[in-house]
């Protein structure tokens, strides 16, 4: 073979091996290191960690090669709005930590920062209403808490939700009585 002939050859087949290095790159294997790191970051206790959380959340094929376990029942057998406090995006949240945990075998040292995260979720929650209901949202975040720091699971009692409906049907008589609109 000519010298000519085999340097066209040589330089052909390296542009061939860049075209498709470049066209399909080869994606590499995310580390259990890895993914326990992303795990932890969107599984704190600061608004930061439940922000980044919730935009993967939303953006879930940007994440796939990770695995993660992105299914939820919400607040379980709870309501997840109960009295119309919002509370869905936290449980979910609060599920999505302790699937993938439990799946990578994690889960006992991380428990105890996972209901903590929950519960800061919660409070954030209740810090968006108006102060006059605020009390019996507080309220609910503090049992939904306590469920789940005992139970495991948000199994919350109709007398739990009682008092705190009857909470907030106070606040919302004061608020009436000082002129001040819950919108």
């Amino acid at each position: 073979m000519s010298r000519r002939l085999l340097t066209v050859l040589t330089a052909g087949t390296s542009a061939l091996l860049a075209l498709l290095a470049f066209a399909a790159p080869a994606a590499a294997a995310v580390t259990p290191e890895q993914k326990l790191s992303v795990l932890s970051s969107w599984t704190q206790t600061s608004a930061s960690s439940y922000n980044s959380w919730n935009s993967a959340r939303t953006n879930q094929a940007a994440w796939a090669e990770y695995a993660f376990n992105w299914s939820t029942d919400y607040c379980s057998s709870s309501p997840d709005n109960p009295l119309g406090f919002n509370f869905e995006l936290s449980c979910y949240r609060h599920d999505f930590g302790y699937r993938n945990y439990k799946a990578v075998g994690q889960f006992d040292p991380n428990k105890a920062r996972l209901d903590s995260a929950f519960y800061e979720d919660l409070r954030r929650v209740c810090a968006t209403y108006n102060a006059f209901v605020r009390p019996a949202c507080y309220s609910l975040a503090w049992t939904y808490y306590q469920a789940v720091r005992v139970f495991g699971s948000v199994i919350v009692a109709q007398a739990d939700l009682d008092k705190a409906a009857k909470l907030k049907a106070d606040g919302e008589r004061r608020a009436a009585a000082a002129g001040v609109s819950l919108r």
